[in-house]
């Protein structure tokens, strides 16, 4: 069993969840970078951070949701924190989103959740200690015009959050949520400039938030932050209050 406590970062080789996976890996974690299908970005950025393992996995997949417990049981024999990064966003107005649209994006959620579930089992209950922080994000509590499905499922992250921590009530595990705003990532790039413009508008701090800022909150959680619980921490700049 590897000595040093581990952390595993789910879509931890682009965007936020990388950025997680050098601010924890600078906190001496060993990480495990979660993939699925991003594995050339995942490779370099193992080789970025030196101490931590690679593992790929289809969320939405249960078996494979079991395959990576076996995986991580097997090879490092520990979770100490799981940072529920991965996320995707199918994007369309109620009129002309199709079910199975629909379906795939609830799909991850349940994938989160059975994660969570086998993790907690597996590891953080035996040993008494566990830190689980869940990635949001701000359109969970102001909605967003064509991403129902999307914010439906972020403002159900948060209740998730804030369930779990009263189920695990005494047993010296931690559940947060971190609910970024208007990040700079890949998925915030392909916005129109339009709305981008909108968004900017609103934001007190006046830019958008780096993907680094996101992760100084996360290690924070993961390291520190003993007597927080249930909680949502937002940060976007003054976007969205909380």
């Amino acid at each position: 069993m590897i000595e040093k406590p581990v952390v595993l970062v789910t879509g931890g080789a682009t965007g936020i969840g990388a950025a997680c996976c050098r601010a924890l890996s600078a906190e001496d974690f060993h990480v495990g970078i979660h993939y699925n299908k991003s594995a050339e970005k995942a490779q370099k950025l193992l080789a970025e951070i030196k101490d931590g393992f690679l593992i790929q996995a289809d969320l939405s997949d249960i078996q494979q949701v079991d395959a990576l417990i076996g995986k991580l049981k097997d090879t490092v024999g520990r979770v100490d924190v799981l940072v529920n990064n991965a996320g995707q966003s199918i994007n369309a107005d109620i009129i002309s989103m199709k079910p199975e649209q629909f379906d795939a994006q609830r799909a991850l959620t349940k994938g989160v959740w059975y994660l969570t579930k086998r993790i907690l089992r597996q590891f953080m209950i035996r040993n008494s200690a566990g830190r689980i922080i869940n990635i949001s994000s701000v359109v969970g509590h102001t909605g967003n015009a064509g991403q129902i499905p999307y914010t439906m499922e972020k403002a159900a992250l948060d209740a998730f959050t804030k369930s779990l921590a009263r189920e695990l009530k005494g047993r010296n595990i931690l559940v947060n949520s971190v609910a970024p705003g208007f990040i700079d990532t890949e998925m915030t790039k392909e916005l129109p400039e339009e709305i981008k413009n909108k968004i900017m508008d609103e934001i007190i701090l006046e830019r958008i938030g780096k993907p680094e800022e996101v992760a100084e909150v996360v290690a924070f959680l993961a390291k520190r932050g003993s007597y927080i619980t249930g909680s949502v921490i937002h940060v976007n700049g003054g976007l969205y209050g909380g």
